[in-house]
């Protein structure tokens, strides 16, 4: 053997060692982490995670990328037969590499297409590859047919085609049913051959998306139809290609949005329960915690979403109503309105994606506020809108900032009493627009406090509807207020404040914030006897939290986001208890609550809601503060608690003088919303039309409706509603400024009560020693009446 045959061999022996080491390290692992076959086993693709109400239908969604995987037998033909026609029509006879593809590419350096199969895609796919230099691509490369061959020993033909397809991107849609989902309104199954044709062209690019480049888009898609006639298998005849290329590209392109969908507020709320829940469980296929965003959960969410259609109808038919209203009152204000708060627009300023980018370019400060003041043509939120509630406009970008902020916000909530299950959830007027939820919100509660306070007058005290809580003068920090008094049902219907602090008197502030927190309100009350009045700042759902009690038979029930969780695959992961619930007051003491709280509706500052068609007995409470910042309205029937708020984003803004507050602002909405379910004879919860009254009330006279209806009539008020009192008049600096019991007044024992009414009177008298009392604060837009 001659010398130069030797060192050829050599040569060729050589380089198919270094192929061979090559091939090597990349099995193990050199070249970096390579799928074992358990993972090549059982793929798995970053599958979105679906939130699913309690009557079945998709909420949304939560995904790193927007993922849904769909069968074999859910998918077309027609998108099959589309893909092997046109990225691998030998896909039936490789093992995963295409020997005669890859010489082509050889011999004519690529010019002919490619030479990765399909199960080559997958690989780089699920290897999460395709970027990177010569030598990155080449290992990759080598990679991505180790992958390909394992593929296809553990997969069937049909496995790999439903693989690629549920993984493929589609520009930012990811996997074939929701391109198909997005663009064509259909599921995958139903694709026509001209419609998977546009699918499959996509693959090839950005440049063939049908909506931006309808132009390329069409002609890669007749490229597709004509391969799918001259492939091998010949799928279709020439003519049918050439009939299916002369039509004209049409889509039905709708962006699969999660801003919209089912609930959108309460679906953000619940990503923090969902990453909790995440964090403490270990999804055994991996040996790491779930991942919300990536491992394809199902979520079954309490909400109904009928309930949920009537909650956002509700909102949609009254706020408008309440703007115009505002927007007249308002009218003229502007520079009055924002003067001294200029600290407020400039923080929004700085909040919005205008100032962010001018930051990012170096522009000054002053550059930048100035760029506020000059006109510019913009969309708007508005009620008279489109049906988006867009409107177009010119304005300035500050007058914007000032006119979004002079737009009534609201949030609703309704839910299950017993169960604790959350209904509806309305965080504010329109997602798309406004994130921020105001369910989750801190406000002034108003009045909607007092039905707390009253409750420990019944167990601690032992008041019944017809105790007369005396009016009278009534000194505080210097400041006199005359207020009328009454029966107890009178004084909670009309919302008399003056009632209301002749209770603190009795109760005590300690004992009062005591028994708020054990009916689930964790915030901090500030210990003052203003609380009395609602100066307190609590958030929607802890007030619902609170009001369980009194449809719950003297039982408190912790809110229930989600009642079950499973897997990708159907199998329960976690079933969540029904509700968390405590015993917080008797049966009887609940009923006497319901009573006095059916008083306010009867006849009280919720009349009103006897003009909507609401088939069963409803109780409630409204509450307002002052300047009408804040109206809310929380009421139930005995199957259903729900509760309504609506006031500007800033509390300064007032709303529109000469308003009923609460029973204006937001009670009509929960009686919208109430007659809605009602009239829905699908919704199941029509069963109960009436409070149950325990055993030993049923017999009690002073529970019959005549009496209770005299009792709701005895009262000597000059006015119809105190509720609108300045908290401020209330709020002292100390708390020692007024003598109240630290310690609850010894409760009466049952059978020690008398049916006719009964005087108690304040356990120590409130000083008005103005030597001694600190000199109240002065009043500012900020102090709150309440209602």
């Amino acid at each position: 053997m001659t010398r130069s045959v030797k060192i050829l061999w050599r040569i060729f022996l050589g380089g198919v060692g270094v192929v061979v080491l090559i091939l090597l390290c990349a099995y193990i692992g050199v070249f970096g982490k390579m799928p074992s076959v358990q993972e090549l086993e059982n793929p798995e693709a970053d599958l979105a995670s679906e939130v699913i109400s309690s009557d079945g239908v998709l909420m949304g969604k939560f995904y790193s990328e927007n993922r849904s995987e769909v069968k074999y037998n859910e998918i077309s033909p027609n998108a099959i037969h589309a893909l092997i026609a046109t990225e691998d029509e030998r896909f039936y006879e490789h093992s995963g590499i295409d020997a005669q593809a890859l010489a082509r590419v050889v011999f004519t350096a690529g010019t002919q297409g490619g030479g990765s199969t399909i199960t080559q895609q997958l690989a780089k796919m699920i290897l999460h590859q395709g970027h990177g230099n010569i030598v990155t691509r080449g290992i990759q490369k080598i990679k991505e047919w180790i992958v390909a061959v394992k593929l296809e020993r553990n997969f069937t033909k049909e496995e790999i085609i439903t693989l690629y397809l549920n993984r493929a991107p589609w520009v930012n849609v990811y996997g074939i049913r929701n391109a198909s989902r997005t663009y064509f309104q259909k599921e995958p199954i139903d694709l026509t051959i001209e419609e998977a044709a546009v699918l499959i062209g996509m693959l090839k690019g950005i440049r063939y998306e049908p909506i931006r480049y309808p132009k390329y888009s069409m002609d890669r898609r007749n490229t597709v139809i004509n391969q799918m006639a001259v492939a091998k298998q010949h799928y279709i005849t020439q003519a049918e290609a050439e009939k299916l290329k002369a039509k004209p590209l049409i889509t039905n392109y709708k962006q699969i949005d999660e801003n919209v969908g089912v609930a959108p507020y309460y679906r953000r709320a619940l990503i923090e329960v969902l990453k909790d829940w995440c964090k403490n469980n270990i999804n055994p296929k991996t040996g790491e915690p779930y991942d919300l965003y990536r491992d394809g959960l199902k979520i079954y969410s309490t909400i109904n979403s009928k309930m949920q259609k009537y909650a956002e109808e509700a909102t949609v038919q009254h706020l408008p109503v309440l703007q115009s209203k505002l927007n007249r009152s308002l009218k003229g204000r502007g520079d009055k309105l924002w003067k001294g708060r200029e600290k407020v627009i400039t923080d929004a300023m700085k909040f919005t994606e205008r100032w962010k980018t001018m930051k990012e370019e170096g522009i000054s400060e002053a550059d930048i506020k100035k760029s506020f003041t000059v006109p510019a043509k913009m969309k708007i939120f508005s009620w008279t809108g489109n049906e988006k509630h867009e409107k177009d406009t010119i304005m300035t970008p500050i007058d914007s900032i000032k006119y979004h902020k002079q737009l009534l916000q609201t949030s609703f909530v309704a839910m299950d009493p017993r169960t604790g299950e959350i209904k509806a959830w309305v965080g504010g007027i329109d997602f798309r627009w406004f994130k921020y939820d105001h369910v989750t919100a801190k406000r002034q509660v108003g009045s909607t406090f007092k039905p707390l306070l009253y409750t420990l007058a019944v167990t601690d005290a032992g008041y019944t509807p017809e105790t007369y809580i005396p009016g009278g003068p009534l000194t505080l920090g210097g400041k006199t207020i005359s207020t009328g008094g009454g029966t107890m049902a009178y004084c909670l219907a009309k919302s008399l404040n003056g009632a209301a602090w002749h209770l603190m008197a009795i109760i005590g502030v300690k004992r009062t914030i005591e028994f708020a927190k054990q009916c689930g309100i964790t915030v901090d009350i500030p210990p003052y006897p203003s609380i009395a009045l609602g100066a307190a700042e609590i958030p929607m759902l802890q007030m619902l939290q609170a009001y369980t009690i009194f449809p719950n038979k003297g039982y408190n029930t912790e809110p229930v986001f989600v009642n079950r969780i499973e897997d990708k695959n159907g199998n329960l992961l976690h079933e969540f208890a029904v509700a968390q619930s405590k015993q917080v007051i008797g049966e009887a003491d609940a009923f006497t609550m319901v009573k006095l709280m059916q008083g306010v509706v009867q006849s009280g500052t919720a009349r009103s809601l006897n003009s909507y068609n609401i088939p069963t007995q409803k109780a409630g409470k409204t509450g307002t503060t002052n300047g009408n910042t804040d109206g809310w309205f929380i009421g139930y029937t005995p199957e259903l608690l729900a509760g309504s708020w609506v006031g500007c984003e800033d509390p300064f803004i007032p709303i529109y003088s000469n308003n009923a507050g609460g029973a204006e602002m937001s009670a009509p909405r929960w009686g919208i919303f109430m007659s809605k379910v009602y009239a829905d004879s699908k919704m199941g919860i029509t069963r109960q039309k009436e409070f149950d009254a325990p055993a030993e009330l049923k017999n009690d006279p002073i529970y019959a409706d005549t009496r209770f209806s005299d009792a709701l009539k005895s009262g000597d008020s000059l006015v119809e509603d105190n509720g609108n009192g300045d908290a401020g008049d209330f709020l002292l600096e100390d708390n020692n400024d007024m003598v109240l019991p630290d310690t609850p007044v010894k409760p009466i024992k049952k059978e020690e009560k008398k049916e006719e009414p009964k005087i108690i009177k304040p356990a120590s008298p409130v000083t008005d020693d103005k030597k001694t009392v600190p000199k109240p604060k002065p009043a500012t837009n900020n102090d709150y009446k309440k209602k």
